[in-house]
């Protein structure tokens, strides 16, 4: 696979609700000791991929799932060349750097720097 999905992402206006609901449904482990109360969930046993729990207040609850790219812009001018619309420009956030679009039917769709 050219970009493999590495991440995915389970946001709304509760993350802490979030956390509980998806820890008791899936016996996952959830660690959200950081300055975002952002959940962290991890892939245990090589099985299934990373992603993350967290809140969003104001917006509009989502699911998003991330691939891995070379290049974020290059990512983006792509997407849009294909349809798509830039959400949110490449950023670095220190640990990772992500880029956001939308494909031609609105899906949000994100992207990481590999």
């Amino acid at each position: 696979m050219g970009s493999p999905i590495v991440h995915f992402e389970i946001m709304g206006q509760d993350g802490p609700a979030l956390h509980s609901f998806y820890r008791e449904l899936f016996g996952w482990e959830i660690d959200a000791n950081n300055e975002w109360n952002y959940g962290m969930v991890s892939a245990p046993d090589g099985k299934g991929i990373p992603g993350g729990i967290g809140a969003e207040p104001g917006e509009q609850s989502r699911v998003t799932i991330y691939a891995e790219v070379p290049d974020l812009q290059a990512a983006l001018e792509k997407a849009v060349a294909l349809g798509g619309k830039v959400v949110m420009e490449p950023a670095d956030l220190g640990m990772v750097q992500l880029a956001q679009f939308t494909d031609p039917a609105g899906n949000l769709f994100g992207l990481v720097k590999g």
